[in-house]
């Protein structure tokens, strides 16, 4: 029988020490609240419940946490078991949010703890502004930049009341980092866009002709026969359906070329490029995620100052550095960036350019030069109407130097892309 959770008293003993921080605590705090009664009070946001979010959330009901929500668009798949150990092999096909959430409550009785089982994008700005700071456990860029880029909005708008602290935690293989985001105030996730690789890129070449992996299998199906066969839908990564689809057609190729059987973990794993996860990294990086957050409730100690970087690869290695702010930064500085290309490069290579460039790293960008619609990912009529313009010259749609509004899901407002033209050759 498993022996119920409980705090330790310790965490309220330690917040009533003469730490660094609690002695000015009285110059920042006008109602006369401890740091324990900060603790108590504070809403905390918890987003994702994978591997990292549930290390996250069993740490923060452990250090005294009492008003904890959590939100996740997934449902628990059988290979989550053997790191996201709030869920079980009966909790398959659940929604992530709720089991990890009914799993907290059973063992912890004495936390509020309240799980939305939606997207992030789905949630309102009132949503966020309830909260007294948000800590991320995602293990994707796009939703990582997009709740990054809300908040620093917020701030803008709304000034002190949108001002959400953000302690934002990622991990791949044995390598983990974590980081505290002051918005507007320190650097903010996209500061440090270039410190994040690009998905892995097969050859068009290979994958479609060539094949010597399963890899390029599941490339060819789910990049090349996809849209042949679904011209008017998107793959899904999390549809069963379709990865089973992309499945199907990638193990009878990988037959053809006598390469090795194809899973449907792995087929996901491609589609979604994801990185396999290890349950010591995300226990490191989670206990590192919860301090910073008991840190900006209570004051009780200095924040992390601002980034901190760990290695498993060899021994045990970590470290923290200032990541200095970026006055040019796409989100918290100037809104604004530039590309060079020919004249001669074709709308469809500069959408491109803005996909694969370390300063943009777009996911779907939509073109807009004044009242032209340039190109729209969506909705299909306006891509339709649009898709002519991919094939033609940038030369010819507009003038070196013009300014395009560009609008991403991984943004929350658009930005500004001058676009110049390399000099003609002699």
């Amino acid at each position: 029988m498993a022996l119920p959770i409980t705090r330790d008293t310790g965490i309220s003993r330690y917040l009533q020490l003469d730490a660094p921080h609690v002695k000015d605590f009285e110059l920042v705090n006008d109602q006369n609240e401890t740091p324990s009664d900060l603790l108590r009070k504070a809403k905390v946001l918890v987003i994702g419940a994978g591997g990292l979010g549930c290390e996250i959330l069993k740490n923060l009901a452990m250090s005294g946490f009492n008003d904890i929500h959590v939100i996740d668009m997934d449902t628990i798949d059988i290979s989550n078991l053997n790191r996201q150990f709030l869920f079980r092999k009966d909790d398959v096909g659940k929604p992530k949010a709720e089991v990890a959430a009914a799993f907290i409550k059973r063992r912890s009785p004495q936390v509020n703890i309240t799980p939305h089982f939606k997207r992030i994008q789905e949630m309102s700005e009132d949503f966020y502004l309830s909260f007294t700071l948000i800590v991320c456990g995602l293990d994707s860029i796009e939703a990582r930049r997009w709740i990054n880029a809300l908040i620093c909005g917020l701030v803008e708008e709304r000034g002190f009341e949108g001002f959400k602290p953000i302690v934002d935690g990622g991990t791949e293989g044995l390598r983990g980092n974590a980081r505290v985001i002051l918005p507007t105030v320190n650097a903010c996730l996209d500061c440090g866009l270039d410190l994040y690789g690009k998905k892995t890129a097969y050859p068009i070449c290979t994958i479609a002709n060539t094949p010597r992996l399963p890899e390029h299998c599941i490339e060819w199906a789910s990049v090349l026969e996809w849209p042949r066969v679904f011209p008017d839908k998107k793959l899904d990564g999390d549809s069963p359906d379709d990865i089973n689809w992309v499945v199907e057609k990638a193990s009878a190729r990988a037959a053809e070329f006598n390469i090795g059987q194809i899973s449907y973990s792995l087929a996901q794993g491609v589609v979604k490029n994801i990185i396999p996860a290890i349950a010591s990294t995300n226990a490191i990086v989670a206990a590192v995620c919860t301090n910073e957050a008991l840190k900006i409730v209570t004051t009780c100690n200095p924040l992390l100052d601002n980034y901190m970087f760990y290695s498993g690869l060899e021994g045990a290695y970590m470290f923290s550095f200032p990541y200095e702010r970026n006055p040019d930064c796409l989100v918290c500085g100037k809104k604004e960036g530039a590309l060079t290309l020919p004249a001669t490069s074709t709308l469809e290579e500069l959408i491109t350019a803005l996909k694969e460039s370390p300063v943009f790293q777009l996911k779907a960008p939509t073109l807009t030069l004044g009242e032209a619609k340039l190109y729209f990912q969506n909705p299909r009529e306006l891509e339709a109407l649009t898709r002519p313009n991919l094939a033609k010259s940038i030369g010819s749609l507009f003038d070196s130097g013009s300014i395009l509004t560009v609008t991403d899901p991984t943004l929350t407002t658009s930005l500004s892309v001058v676009v110049t033209f390399t000099p003609a050759k002699q």
